[in-house]
Parts: C-alpha cells; sequence; structure tokens
C-alpha cells in the first residue's frame, strides 16, 4: 500500500488552507489546454500526457497566476480601460 501511495505521489492535489483545491484544478486544466496546444514544459518530464505534466507543474507552483477576485475593486476597473 505504501509503495502505490510513493508512486502515486506527485498526483496527490496539494492541501493548502489558503488555496482551493477547485482553483489548483482549473488551473491545472488550464495548463494541460495550453501544452496540448503546444506550449513547451516547465519540467523535463517522460510523461506522454499533458494532465500529468500539467498537475506537476502546477503542484510544484511553476505555473503563475493570480485570482482576480482578490485584487482591489479599483485595479480591475483600471486593466478592464
Amino acid at each position: 500500500m505504501s509503495d502505490r501511495l510513493s508512486r502515486n505521489a506527485s498526483f496527490i492535489i496539494p492541501d493548502d488552507p489558503e488555496q482551493s483545491t477547485y482553483r489548483w484544478i482549473i488551473v491545472a486544466a488550464k495548463r494541460a489546454r495550453q501544452l496540448q496546444g503546444g506550449a513547451r514544459p516547465f519540467l523535463p518530464t517522460t510523461a506522454k500526457k499533458p494532465t500529468v505534466t500539467a498537475m506537476e507543474e502546477t503542484r510544484r507552483g511553476l505555473v503563475k497566476w493570480e485570482d482576480l477576485a482578490l485584487q482591489p475593486q479599483e485595479e480591475q476597473e483600471q486593466e478592464q480601460v
């Protein structure tokens, strides 16, 4: 059992109280779409599936994203102009 867990450790969704699991999945899914579209991976990988690569990149914090809902309202209005 522990051997199976260690092999799948890279696929575990991070348990970060400050970030939503749902948000992590959305970011990984968008990164997987980028990889499918021809973007180069941030990590050297032997994985054939872009979803596996995207999940690992997101888990390691290599995929940069920002939550627009957390920005003050004034900054959002300036970005829309």
